[in-house]
């Protein structure tokens, strides 16, 4: 069953409508996998649906494995970025932040192994994304009919399945504390000794917790978040670059040049002009 992707614009959506997306996950390039193996994070709620193909997603500083068949939802604000092993296929379904909707309140990863439960999800993604395709009366009644019917079924497969927590030990828990400061706090120019201190920890034991849950280093989790945004304000807008570092929270743009080329290989202008 093919999933409609919604990537083109419709200036006669309504608000409400524009607010709930259903789009394919995207065949990445090497020059622009960083859109999804970054770290960063969306406004909305986001469910994404992996129906063929393999890899690895961090969330909230935890890296877990994935396969067909995984569903992970993300509650809006959440810090993550996944590693495609091959090619992977499936959807992401954006739905409305400020909806009416009961959704998991914590991320949650969904293992479905029978093939009813992979029709049904399947099912009501395509019912979504097909309600999306055109223009119609009563079009956001339907759309949060069909919203309300996935997150009942998402509430049912948590009770009855005793699905898998993204919880965990103290490293984790460090781990997923240390991502939501920074998913706040990326902007405000502060150091991973600044988060430490925050936290009640050294920074080697952050750092060290974040190995244990991640394999990467607190201060590659906070430069990742950083250099994301840099990458998408500089893609997505025109903003001069001086000011592009004065909003990361960088002293100086000449500072924020060499942090960057250290992170991606390109200075700001480079990028910019390859994007």
């Amino acid at each position: 069953m093919q999933i409609f992707s919604t990537n083109r614009p419709d200036i006669n959506m309504t608000l409400k409508t524009k607010r709930f997306r259903v789009e394919q996950l995207p065949r990445v390039a090497p020059e622009t996998r960083w859109r999804t193996e970054a770290m960063r994070s969306y406004a909305q709620p986001l469910l994404l649906w992996f129906t063929r193909g393999q890899g690895r997603i961090t969330i909230a500083g935890v890296t877990h494995g994935f396969g067909p068949h995984n569903a992970i939802f993300l509650p809006a604000g959440t810090m993550h970025g996944y590693e495609m092993l091959g090619q992977v296929f499936g959807s992401s379904v954006f739905f409305p932040r400020d909806s009416v909707l009961t959704l998991p309140e914590a991320p949650a990863h969904y293992r479905f192994r029978e093939v009813h439960q992979q029709a049904e999800l399947t099912g009501l993604v395509y019912n979504l994304a097909r309600e999306l395709e055109h223009e119609r009366s009563g079009q956001d009644r339907a759309l949060m009919a069909h919203a309300g019917l996935l997150s009942v079924w998402l509430d049912r497969e948590t009770v009855e399945e005793n699905l898998h927590s993204l919880e965990g030990d103290a490293s984790r828990r460090l781990a997923a504390a240390f991502s939501a400061m920074v998913e706040r706090d990326y902007r405000s120019g502060r150091t991973i000794n600044d988060y430490a201190a925050h936290l009640g920890v050294t920074p080697t034991h952050l750092t060290r917790s974040c190995n244990l849950a991640c394999g990467r280093s607190a201060s590659a989790l906070l430069a990742d978040r950083i250099h994301f945004e840099a990458r998408r304000m500089l893609d997505e807008t025109r903003k001069p670059i001086k000011d592009v570092a004065r909003l990361l929270g960088f002293s100086s743009a000449a500072y924020f040049t060499r942090a960057f080329q250290k992170q991606t290989g390109f200075t700001p202008s480079e990028f910019r002009r390859h994007s």
